[in-house]
């Protein structure tokens, strides 16, 4: 057997028959895999029953706690570590999986994933990055969500692991990197988007810095790492996911509601089903906890089984790749051209760097 992902059996909306199917049509695309299933025996063997032809590729760790959808950070920090989620983690953790992946509670798996991990030796706080779609294929966007406010240095940081992510996943060796603003001048926006910039522009790191963007611009192709605050960067995708369904709403509308509109939708088939295809969230799924001492997935939690699978490929992926160390040659890079930078504007006096914000189980 090659990696050994571990899965949370028991976490999603409909757990665990789409980690089952996911892991099935893993095997299809990575047939050297194995996996380790954490949940309830019970409810897992039967679906594995199903499906001979992975079983000898599955072993199942036994618990009955789960994580529930609604449930805070700081309670699952209290009782999840025996919980389906928190065992796929610790298997990371000890080194007996490659990486983790999960359909469950977004901020209960980042508090698991932090207290087991840790964060990688100069990042100050991990970000949630994933893939949003554009005009001409894929760019990756964070943070989603971790980080509700985040300080220059630390938008500097989730620059380095954007572009270590985009080289892995999108395979771009000089991908272009901006900074997402409420404007492209450079006067405009925080303090810390603008120092975070003048960071960027001073670095050995391979990337393409092209300056500040607007929340329009991200789907249209304008760079490969798209760098915001959680706070901004989880409005601006529940913002676009909203989108999409009203468009979908109206469509359906327009098309239904008439027999001239169907004859249209009929003649539009083809097309419909070419978009529906780009649209489709199952393609592209999978957010990654980076900046830690380990790679934690998250997949969308109503995924079906082939939008698990998705998941587990980007694990898979990361995996396979150097990019633990290419982060950790980033960060230095990084340092090394802020510490140049903040000598020359400040005449030699040492800069503060603002602390960690408030930590997620305190949520």
């Amino acid at each position: 057997m090659g990696l050994t992902i571990s899965l949370d059996a028991m976490g999603g909306d409909h757990a665990p028959q789409i980690v089952v199917e996911g892991a099935r049509l893993a095997l299809q695309r990575h047939a050297d895999l194995a996996f380790l299933l954490c949940g309830d025996e019970t409810a897992v063997a039967p679906l594995l029953k199903a499906h001979p032809g992975i079983a000898a590729s599955c072993r199942v760790r036994h618990t009955v706690e789960r994580i529930a959808m609604e449930d805070k950070p700081s309670q699952v920090l209290r009782r999840g570590q025996s919980s389906s989620m928190g065992l796929a983690i610790q298997a990371v953790a000890s080194g007996e999986a490659a990486a983790a992946v999960s359909a469950g509670n977004t901020g209960g798996l980042m508090a698991l994933a932090m207290y087991s991990l840790s964060t990688m030796p100069g990042i100050d706080r991990p970000a949630i990055g994933a893939l949003w779609p554009t005009r001409r294929g894929s760019c990756v966007f964070l943070d989603m969500g971790a980080n509700v406010e985040a300080s220059a240095k630390q938008l500097a940081q989730f620059a380095v692991l954007g572009t270590a992510f985009a080289h892995v996943i999108l395979r771009k060796p000089r991908p272009r990197l901006a900074l997402l603003n409420v404007g492209a001048e450079e006067l405009k926006g925080r303090d810390s988007v603008r120092e975070a910039a003048a960071m960027l522009k001073n670095t050995s790191i391979a990337y393409e810095f092209i300056g500040f963007v607007e929340g329009s611009d991200i789907p249209l192709d304008v760079a490969e790492v798209i760098v915001s605050d959680g706070f901004s960067g989880n409005v601006a995708i529940k913002t676009a996911e909203g989108t999409v369904h009203l468009i979908s709403h109206f469509m359906k509308e327009a098309f239904g509601g008439s027999l001239l509109g169907k004859l249209g939708a009929l003649i539009a088939r083809g097309a419909f089903k070419r978009l529906e295809a780009r649209m489709d969230p199952n393609a592209q799924n999978g957010g990654v906890f980076l900046g830690l001492n380990g790679i934690v997935v998250k997949s969308h939690g109503s995924a079906n089984g082939r939008g698990f699978a998705s998941a587990i490929d980007m694990a898979v992926n990361l995996a396979r790749s150097n990019f633990a160390a290419e982060i950790a040659a980033s960060v230095k890079a990084l340092n090394e051209g802020t510490a140049s930078t903040v000598t020359a504007a400040s005449g030699g006096q040492p800069h503060r760097s603002a602390g960690a914000h408030e930590e997620i189980a305190a949520r």
